[in-house]
């Protein structure tokens, strides 16, 4: 235990989860969930093409992939509060200047500015100071914190299509501005302690500021990190395509609707599972789970599985997991001194993924319909499972003990 641990008493979990559980909400509901109800309506209203306004959020993307690796170091050594409350402000400030844009420019420069508040105020960033508070102990917390984020479609699509209804989408910019200032940024303060209480080890730091890795621990990283992006390639491909590729296999747009509806309590319910019996086995346990899951429900949808509520559920089942194994699996197999670190080098290629993955599904779903679409992600999804085969052979010494409460 380090000094910091003896000296610094840490909160209690159950305020710092709800107030991070919160701001994730709002965060995801006002950035990635944000153009699912806005963007036909500022298509409409200002004629630019419907495809260069869903590419804000890839742009937004970029940029949180490229300033995650330095937020994790940020974290790392100075704790999560300022961080993240800033990320609130500068959320505010892209949403404000989102609502105001006059050209595309102007808008596509807005996405920019709210890509710098995803990289340092979404999933990764929390994850970093959940380690940075509670160590190896983190895994419950970081396990709860994902039940929060599973409501953020489910609580701000409705709220984001009231705010369309009555204020327009520029002033539902503007009322997501607000919330980020008038309550977001204030919960962060309250609640995040004013510095980091795990230990920053700096013999696992490099020159350059990057945490280091051994060179055994090389290759589990680089699995880990090929696991993790395949897994986010999946969702981001698939959670935008589900519903048409559903309608391409004949179902009604209001059934469609309707099981692509099942994925949210699937993993909401898979995440539970996991909180209550987690702390029994080793976090690569849940990604081989995940990763089985996710291939298992992809094969039945293209194989043409008569009960497609069973292939959604298993899916959504395995992603659920799967973004508790992304916060818990890397501070199992490597610690939790360089946690924050490694979490933001592990985000590049993950939002990355999660950037250009829609698009890249969209040309094979243009060339070949759902069913090409549907064989590369079984491909992409048993490769996973492969890999996560190789992951559990690489870090066997590590599931023999685990300890996360």
């Amino acid at each position: 235990m380090s000094d910091l641990d003896r000296t610094f008493e840490r909160p209690d979990r159950r305020v710092v989860v709800t107030a991070l559980g919160i701001n994730q909400i709002l965060a995801w509901g006002s950035t990635l969930y944000l153009l699912g109800v806005l963007g036909h309506p500022i298509a409409l209203d200002t004629d630019w093409s419907y495809e260069a306004i869903i590419g804000g959020v890839s742009l937004g993307l970029l940029m949180a992939s490229i300033i995650s690796p330095r937020i994790g170091r940020a974290i790392g050594t100075k704790g999560g509060k300022l961080i993240l409350s800033s990320s609130a402000v500068v959320l505010a400030l892209g949403l404000a200047s989102l609502g105001f844009s006059q050209s595309m420019a102007w808008y596509l420069a807005s996405w920019l500015l709210i890509g710098v508040g995803m990289g340092s105020g979404l999933t990764d960033a929390a994850f970093s100071t959940l380690g940075n508070i509670y160590g190896e102990s983190a895994r419950s917390a970081i396990t709860s914190l994902t039940l929060f984020a599973g409501f953020a479609s489910t609580i701000c699509w409705p709220l984001s299509a009231y705010f369309v209804e009555h204020l327009g989408w520029r002033g539902t910019c503007f009322a997501y501005a607000a919330i980020q200032i008038g309550v977001a940024f204030p919960l962060l303060l309250l609640a995040l302690p004013n510095r980091p209480l795990v230990g920053f080890s700096h013999e696992h730091i490099g020159t350059s500021g990057r945490a280091s890795l051994a060179a055994g621990e090389l290759p589990l990283f680089v699995v880990l990190a090929m696991v993790l992006t395949f897994s986010a390639s999946i969702l981001s491909m698939l959670g935008v395509h589900l519903l048409p590729i559903l309608q391409a296999r004949g179902l009604e747009l209001s059934a469609a609707v309707g099981l692509g509806a099942l994925v949210g309590p699937s993993q909401v319910a898979a995440r539970v599972v996991e909180m209550l019996g987690g702390r029994y086995y080793h976090p690569v346990w849940t990604m081989v789970a995940s990763t089985i899951l996710v291939a298992a429900g992809i094969g039945m949808l293209l194989s043409d599985f008569p009960t497609y509520s069973a292939a959604i559920s298993l899916y959504g089942a395995g992603n659920g997991i799967g973004s508790v194994a992304r916060g818990t699996l890397p501070l199992a197999l490597f610690g939790p001194s360089r946690y924050p670190a490694l979490i933001g080098r592990l985000a590049q290629p993950i939002l990355m993924s999660m950037a250009v993955s829609p698009f890249a599904g969209a040309i094979v779903f243009q060339l070949g319909g759902p069913s090409l679409l549907l064989g590369l992600l079984t491909l992409i999804g048993v490769i996973n499972v492969l890999l996560v085969g190789l992951l559990w052979t690489l870090s066997g010494r590590g599931l023999t003990h685990f300890g996360s409460n």
